[in-house]
């Protein structure tokens, strides 16, 4: 093999290093998956109830069921009647809090009036800019997590869920009792 064939594949084997390591670099975070296992991202939304910003650290020590839905969204009203059963039946403690974050555009008035029609009594926060997809890479709504007192992602649900159902209720209550020693 000829010098300049050799200089040719030698700079041609650098230039592939030095543009995969910064393809690397650039696309890690999209490839980085959230799931079970992590730590649950923070998020800002506001509490319709009180018209505060809350946080996921405001829900610190707390198991949370999040849920990330849209006024839009069928699944998301078929979805959000057992979310209400579990919140009464194990969220009386205080220890169990049902977070559903609702991503609409329009304006507070349109979540509120959607959550006053089911009846529901747990805890509806409006993100507009909906950063919550981002941050938890969401592929559509309604999405859930279960999180644990540590802010563990226990469980991730992708679509509608029976939340009072035997498997999902078993596995809050069990979280609920593992109290920190």
């Amino acid at each position: 093999m000829t010098q300049p064939r050799q200089w040719t594949i030698a700079i041609g084997v650098v230039m592939a290093l030095v543009f995969g390591t910064a393809l690397v670099i650039k696309i890690r975070p999209q490839i980085d998956l959230l799931g079970v296992g992590s730590g649950a991202p923070d998020f800002h939304a506001t509490d319709l109830r009180t018209k505060r910003l809350t946080t996921l650290a405001d829900y610190r020590g707390k198991v949370v069921l999040l849920n990330v839905w849209a006024t839009w969204c069928q699944p998301c009203r078929v979805e959000m009647p057992s979310m209400e059963r579990i919140y009464r039946r194990l969220g009386q403690s205080g220890d169990f809090k049902v977070v559903a974050v609702s991503i609409d555009e329009q304006d507070d008035s349109v979540v509120t009036t959607f959550a006053r029609e089911l009846g529901l009594s747990f805890d509806i926060l409006h993100d507009r800019t909906a950063s919550i997809k981002q941050a938890y890479q969401t592929t559509g709504v309604p999405e859930s997590w279960v999180i644990n007192r540590d802010g563990v992602i226990i469980k991730k649900v992708i679509g509608p869920s029976e939340w009072d159902g035997p498997v999902n209720e078993a596995l809050i209550r069990r979280l609920i009792d593992d109290r920190p020693r």
